[in-house]
């Protein structure tokens, strides 16, 4: 029996030539990653288990971003504990304020993750860099605390489902609506602890981008994690960016897949996430008359550079509608500096928007976008759980940049068609 993408990888990083679905298996590692809020659990946990040292402080990376710049005494408690562990073992992959960015966009873009990585990280949108044709997946602090001194987990290898994608999207459908479709098509569960593998001839027409926004978001989904095929824009993406040697694999013919389902991305329109689940979708002409008090544009999922880009180009020469917030957030520093650079924040500003260093705080309704009783939302975001953003009675709507966009300009949710682009 063949093996999938993500069994090649686990069953390669075991030590052995062949795994089958429910085995158990002891894996090394090749990058453990924390935030500012699982990091300082799992500290607690390393030293208390009488742990001295790391098992490779260029295997660790602690990201500070969830509540960076710090919002309270708590989180600058918590962000002092991750600096002091972090100087302590010379942790080399280290980043605060100033120089961070949301984790799941930093690391690709810093060239710290690779194709055929095995990466875990406690933070359960790690399946980010399935993107790259790496096995990454979330796990809990205690677990963060055993890679950091090991360099081993146990894990149980998933079964597959198969997402065949052929046709190539639309305007203004990209990796959020295609995602949001499939969690539509399959339910939050429908995947559960599978690995969710994106094939065919539709993946060269999604950018990098897009297949790390579909990735991110295979744990809405119930997955293990989310991986895609290495083809030539992976390759193009990772040149110049990783500086090590790195391993393709790459699934065999044989390979077996509990399902198959045929995504015709020609035929996707840009799609929302009603509350107060991300299977509760709709196409945006279905959507009828919602108004909206605040949009986030941002967040692991949408803030990279093509979304502040699509953001930029309908916001151009337009003012947010009275009454509504509108939160955008670059993803890193290096893609607020484009920002910068290409005139997009004066569109921002210029429109009436906040435009913020980068952090995750909307999304988890940490900090920069609180949203008070009965208020509603739409954000690029990927969670639209009861109080996820807030009070418990405000709602959250989610959808990609283009929807975003378009909806701080009428106020409501809007099909970005409607919009006349400058």
């Amino acid at each position: 029996m063949g093996m999938t993408m993500s069994q090649k990888i686990l069953a390669a990083h075991a030590g052995v030539d062949v795994v089958v679905p429910g085995q158990l298996i002891m894996a090394n590692l090749d990058m453990v990653l924390g935030n500012d809020i699982t990091s300082p659990v799992a500290i607690n946990e390393f030293e208390k288990a009488g742990f001295e040292t790391v098992f490779d402080r260029t295997k660790i990376s602690l990201v500070m971003d969830h509540f960076v710049p710090n919002k309270d005494i708590k989180a600058a408690q918590q962000t002092k504990q991750s600096r002091e562990f972090a100087g302590k073992h010379d942790i080399q992959h280290f980043y605060d304020a100033g120089e961070m960015g949301i984790e799941h966009a930093l690391l690709p873009e810093k060239g710290i993750v690779a194709a055929g990585d095995l990466v875990i990280g406690a933070d359960s949108h790690t399946c980010t860099y399935g993107a790259l044709g790496a096995f990454s997946t979330g796990v809990g602090s205690t677990d963060m605390a055993a890679g950091m001194a090991t360099g081993q987990l146990w894990f149980k290898v998933p079964s597959a489902i198969r997402f065949n994608l052929v046709g190539k999207p639309g305007p203004f459908v990209g990796g959020k609506d295609v995602i949001l479709h499939i969690i539509g098509l399959i339910g939050v569960d429908g995947a559960l602890y599978r690995s969710m593998e994106f094939t065919g001839p539709g993946v060269a027409q999604l950018s990098m981008d897009d297949r790390f926004t579909i990735a991110n978001m295979a744990i809405e989904a119930g997955g293990k994690n989310g991986i895609f095929p290495v083809d030539e824009k992976t390759l193009a993406y990772m040149a110049g960016r990783v500086n090590r040697p790195y391993k393709v694999y790459t699934a065999d013919d044989d390979a077996e897949y509990e399902q198959t389902y045929t995504i015709d991305l020609s035929a996707l329109k840009p799609t929302v996430s009603l509350p107060h689940l991300p299977e509760n979708t709709r196409t945006i002409d279905e959507m009828g008359d919602v108004a909206i008090d605040q949009v986030v544009i941002g967040s692991c999922t949408n803030g990279r550079e093509s979304d502040m880009e699509m953001a930029a180009k309908i916001l151009k020469g337009k003012k947010v509608a009275k009454g509504v917030r509108v939160i955008i957030i670059p993803a890193t520093q290096a893609i607020y500096r484009t920002c910068l650079r290409k005139g997009w924040a004066e569109i921002f500003v210029d429109a009436g928007c906040v435009l913020s260093t980068p952090t995750c705080g909307p999304c988890l309704g940490g900090y920069m976008g609180i949203l008070a009783e009965g208020e509603k939302c739409l954000a690029t975001t990927n969670r639209n759980f009861i109080g996820r953003m807030g009070h418990p009675t405000s709602e959250i709507y989610l959808a990609g940049p283009a929807v975003a966009a378009a909806s701080a300009i009428t106020g409501k949710i809007t099909n970005p068609r409607e919009i006349e682009i400058n």
